[in-house]
């Protein structure tokens, strides 16, 4: 995940990466987005990894203070 920011991702991944982390239905994720966010290891399955967790967690922080 290292250098890897939240403006590098386009918009349907990271509305993928927000629909995975409420916990809403993979079904509403574009399948190409869940592919490359899988190959970026931000995400496996229909659950964000550890990494995307914290990239999502980061990407809120800097909205709410902004």
């Amino acid at each position: 995940m290292d250098g890897i920011s939240w403006a590098d991702l386009d918009r349907a991944e990271q509305r993928a990466i927000a629909i995975l982390g409420a916990g809403l239905s993979i079904e509403l994720c574009d399948p190409l987005a869940l592919l490359t966010l899988a190959r970026l290891g931000l995400a496996i399955g229909s659950h964000l990894t550890v990494a995307g967790d914290a990239l999502r967690r980061d990407a809120v922080l800097k909205g709410v203070a902004s």
